[in-house]
């Protein structure tokens, strides 16, 4: 890895004993010490491990409470690395440049996009919502309103969003980044444990997987058949993930199937900024907020791109009108796109090594655009979506209550 430099171990050390900061070592839940194992010697038959003071992040699997349905998380490593188009590739999009140095701490990313499977749990927490509402139960109020997740209203035309097929190990598509957020925001409200969309350098960084070749599988766009599903060989549709080789770090698919949302929006000018810092930028330094509906930023192309729209740095920004032209509602859909642009974009989870605090959380789930709030606000109000409080207890109380998802 070029120039890695250890993670910053002491804030993981703190996990690993309980402190969660400076003073403070209560004993740690353990919802946090899902996917660390204690002790110096490396734990055998883990598969791919990261080493951290303490001990070390390991492969787990996670079942959304309530279901039988699972996800794999692969441990990835922290490091430093050069993001955006090298020099060989200077006749590349402004967007891609200029390159500069990241470093990123240790995190926990999906071995694969985000399924239907998975995406579908969330989807039908609008009736359950709904279902806890009529009962009295469970009511959002105003102490306890950061716990609550909205659920997305039903496809106005299923047929579009499945026109590639909903088979459970298809990945999930035409979420929009609202409905993204708020998909982590349901499962780490869930489970305990706080998973969010990854930021645009984590995610470069986990593509890459230490390579410096345009895709992590090599220099030679032939190497991509091995690895992803694009307009070569994937006959036009998404296809069950995981199929193909994983990447050196063990994450499947972050070339092709489907386009995956991070966090960051597009600006001009493209890495201007960060390459202006001193280097290298942390990667929590790097994230450009969004800070309007258009150019969210999807990466990793998808099953109808050419080769060259699935390199580890190529960037493509969404355009929410254009993606929503036939969607029949006003306001339009918060939740869900309708062009076919959008049949390619999913997502993808990550989890990082150390959970930021509490009340910093909300800001990687939540609307960032008053429209966006206002748009879901007036969608509940009409009964299309839902809202309702979320959190480890909510399986059992509904399934007692008589009410299911």
């Amino acid at each position: 890895m070029h120039g890695r430099r250890p993670a910053h171990t002491a804030a993981i050390a703190m996990l690993l004993v309980g402190c969660m900061g400076p003073g403070d070592c209560d004993t740690v839940a353990a919802a946090e010490s899902r996917g660390i194992v204690r002790g110096a010697e490396r734990p055998a038959g883990a598969g791919p491990t990261v080493p951290i003071e303490g001990g070390w992040m390991v492969p787990y699997d996670e079942t959304i409470p309530g279901t039988a349905i699972t996800f794999r998380m692969i441990p990835v490593p922290g490091g430093t690395f050069r993001m955006g188009s090298p020099a060989a590739e200077a006749d590349r999009s402004a967007d891609e440049g200029p390159a500069f140095e990241v470093t990123v701490e240790p995190f926990w990313m999906g071995r694969c996009e985000v399924t239907w499977g998975e995406y579908k749990t969330y989807m039908a927490a609008c009736e359950l919502f709904k279902g806890l509402e009529a009962a009295k139960m469970r009511p959002v109020t105003a102490e306890n309103e950061a716990h609550a997740v909205t659920a997305p209203s039903k496809l106005y035309d299923p047929s579009k969003t499945f026109t590639n097929g909903e088979d459970p190990d298809l990945p999930a598509v035409t979420m929009t980044q609202f409905a993204a957020r708020q998909y982590t925001k349901w499962v780490s409200k869930l489970t305990d444990r706080f998973y969010r969309l990854p930021t645009e350098s984590e995610w470069e960084y986990a593509c890459r997987a230490g390579t410096h070749t345009p895709w992590s599988s090599g220099a030679d766009a032939a190497t991509l058949d091995a690895v992803a599903w694009f307009a070569d060989n994937a006959d036009n549709t998404t296809h069950p993930v995981g199929r193909k080789r994983p990447n050196a770090f063990g994450l499947h698919d972050m070339h092709g199937n489907v386009a995956e949302w991070v966090i960051d929006q597009l600006v001009d000018g493209g890495y201007g900024k960060q390459a202006a810092m001193p280097q290298p930028v942390a990667a929590a330094a790097a994230i450009v907020w969004p800070t309007r509906l258009a150019g969210r930023i999807v990466r990793g192309g998808a099953f109808y791109d050419d080769a060259d729209r699935l390199r580890s740095a190529a960037r493509r920004g969404s355009e929410d009108e254009p993606w929503k032209e036939s969607d029949p509602n006003l306001p339009l859909s918060p939740w869900w796109y309708t062009e076919e642009p959008s049949l390619g974009v999913g997502m993808r989870l990550l989890r990082p090594a150390v959970a930021p605090p509490v009340g910093q959380q909300a800001r990687w789930w939540n609307a960032d655009l008053e429209n966006i709030a206002a748009d879901t606000a007036d969608r509940l109000q009409q009964g299309r979506g839902a809202r309702g409080i979320v959190d480890p207890g909510l399986p059992d109380e509904a399934k007692r209550a008589g009410i299911e998802e």
